[in-house]
């Protein structure tokens, strides 16, 4: 919000009228508690009114004023970081006018002045999340919070903030949302909204019904036994205990009537009756259906397969299990997935001995290309990680039920205490093979931009779906990304609520290894060239993967935020031309997009 008078500029953090009382949005008393027999047993679910955070004004004790530039400081398409004495925010200028929010991004907590100011949003420098510099509110994934939004006044050419302290202090902001009116006049076996799934797509839609005031009844079910856990960390921080992963804590599902019913496993699916057949026996009729399975992962086919401890990464327990089995022991992993190469990075300091199996001759080379690849392998190998390339497992021997070696193909026996499987995943749709669905040759659901399957009220989105991704002229992918899943949800949703949204994202992910990041956006998909720039041996780089005539995707590596100001000209509709290899390099030293003056050139 920008006011100016004739003497100077403030920020202030302001909550619209209509989300000034969670209370008005919200009709629904205390609900008698709910009994649903799960897995034979009876289960209680008592859905309470939680106190509700008000407008952060309400008390002047929690306000800071700070004058923290003036007002020709800042250029226009600048941001800066100020300090107001007891957190800082983003102030931002873009055609005239002064915003300011949250400097964190509310995901990682990447510091947002380092980020790409676009067109009236700003995306984080680390993983592509965007939000509005108006509101706060989040546009692009990944992450599920908006920033808090300050008031900025102008006074004698002085910019001030004006912000809650609190907000200063969280960095974040949960957007208001509705809630469900009367729980106990339901019939416990049947929901107006069912999701199936209960990751990053199956929370986002939930959260974004009600947020978008959807008030009937939201029920999530999930094969696992914690509630939506931010699924990235179980290799890449694989000590982490579901409670530090969590992406919401339990209060939050209670709060805002989002019913979540953990080790449930759907059977099938009866499209004509709605309903949902659970492998108990227990059924759920539907309104409207989500399906948000996501994928399984692969186990290998060999002889021994069934020996004890080897391990595919499904759950923190899985993670946690691995990392206490293979501290200062013999770990194997098979495959040089993102899941192999990460998990193979953290057990390396921990483990005695981390020897990595891939049939290909370069870890992610379909992905990254040859080059990129070699250049992680070479990082690897510096870390004691020893790979053995174009060969497979043959057998996995034990001794007394455990895991003692592991035979390859090529003759060579490994010591092995641990496995770690990493070498694919299928989507886990098995339970629709008679549902009707449109299921493709792989196994995926086949959706159109919003979300939608063939049959009318049934939406499924993350992992295990195949889209039109507008980046690549509508050609129907499989992006098994976080921040993608982010997306289907929301899009799902509101599709849900008749909005009539269609997909538009571009693709945006990251892995990480020895405490280094590699950034990718778009979808390198059948690349035929590799243009880089930058120092590979340092690892410092950015790789643009072209198909024909046009950039089609960009990775980079202590880079930022170069892959972020790709992912904003690509979001634009803008093309990159391969034969602009005179401006890749003021591209890649500046981040100049000035030559790029509209699509397709």
């Amino acid at each position: 919000f920008l006011f100016v008078s004739a003497v100077e500029v403030k920020i202030e953090v302001v909550i619209p009228e209509k989300e000034r009382s969670k209370e008005e949005m919200s009709p629904n008393g205390k609900a008698s508690p709910l009994i649903y027999k799960v897995n034979g047993t009876a289960r209680h679910y008592h859905l309470e009114e939680h106190p509700i955070a008000s407008n952060p004004y309400h008390n002047p004790k929690d306000v800071v004023e700070a004058s923290v530039c003036h007002v020709k400081d800042l250029e226009n398409g600048q941001m800066r970081e100020v300090d107001l004495g007891c957190g800082k925010a983003l102030l931002i200028k873009e055609s005239g006018e002064f915003h300011a929010v949250g400097h964190k991004c509310p995901h990682y907590g990447a510091p947002l002045v380092k980020g790409v100011l676009a067109k009236g949003r700003v995306r984080c420098p680390w993983h592509g999340a965007c939000f509005n510099i108006s509101t706060g509110d989040i546009e692009d994934f990944p992450g599920l919070d908006s920033l808090p939004r300050f008031q900025v006044k102008i006074e004698k050419e002085k910019v001030y903030i004006r912000a809650s302290k609190q907000a200063l202090q969280t960095q974040r902001r949960t957007k208001m949302m509705a809630k469900c009116i009367s729980l106990s006049n339901y019939n416990l076996s049947s929901t107006n909204v069912l999701i199936i799934g209960a990751g990053a797509a199956g929370l986002v839609c939930a959260e974004t019904l009600r947020q978008e005031g959807f008030s009937d009844r939201i029920v999530m079910c999930t094969m696992d036994r914690h509630l939506p856990y931010d699924r990235p960390k179980l290799s890449k921080s694989m000590d982490s205990h579901p409670e530090q992963i969590a992406l919401r804590p339990k209060e939050f599902f209670r709060t805002y009537d989002i019913e979540v019913l953990t080790e449930m496993h759907v059977a099938a699916v009866d499209i004509k009756n709605k309903t949902a057949v659970f492998k108990d026996g227990f059924k759920m009729e539907y309104n409207k259906l989500l399906i948000a399975t996501g994928n399984m992962p692969k186990a290998l086919s060999c002889k021994g397969k069934e020996v004890e401890n080897v391990f595919n990464i499904r759950t923190p327990e899985d993670a946690n299990r691995v990392v206490k089995l293979a501290t200062s022991k013999n770990v194997v992993i098979v495959g040089a997935s993102f899941l192999g190469m990460e998990v193979a990075a953290y057990l390396a300091e921990r483990a005695h001995s981390v020897s990595l199996v891939e049939l290909e001759e370069v870890p992610f080379k379909k992905f990254f290309g040859e080059r990129v690849g070699r250049a992680v392998m070479k990082m690897f190998e510096s870390n004691r990680v020893k790979f053995y390339m174009q060969t497979e497992v043959s057998e996995l021997r034990e001794q007394e039920g455990k895991l003692k070696e592991v035979v390859l193909k090529s003759g060579k026996v490994l010591r092995a205490d641990v496995c770690v499987v990493g070498v694919g995943a299928v989507p886990a749709t098995g339970f629709l093979k008679q549902s009707g669905i449109n299921i493709d040759s792989k196994g995926f659901i086949v959706v159109n931009k919003m979300m939608q399957t063939n049959i009318p009220g049934v939406f499924a989105a993350g992992d295990a779906v195949t889209f039109p991704l507008a980046l690549r002229n509508n050609k129907k992918v499989n992006v098994p990304h976080w921040q993608m899943a982010h997306m289907h949800g929301r899009i799902a949703a509101l599709n849900m609520l008749a909005h009539g949204m269609e997909i538009s994202t571009v693709p945006y992910l990251w892995t990480a290894m020895f405490g280094k990041s590699i950034r990718y956006a778009g979808h390198g998909e059948g690349f035929d060239d590799v243009v880089i720039q930058g120092d590979l041996d340092e690892l410092k780089f950015v790789a643009f993967y072209t198909k024909s005539d046009e950039v089609v995707a960009v990775a980079s590596m202590n880079y930022d935020p170069i892959v972020s100001k790709v992912a904003e000209v690509l979001s634009a509709g803008r093309t990159i031309r391969k034969r602009d290899r005179c401006c890749f390099f003021l591209f890649f030293r500046t981040g100049d997009m000035s030559w790029l003056t509209g699509k397709g050139s």
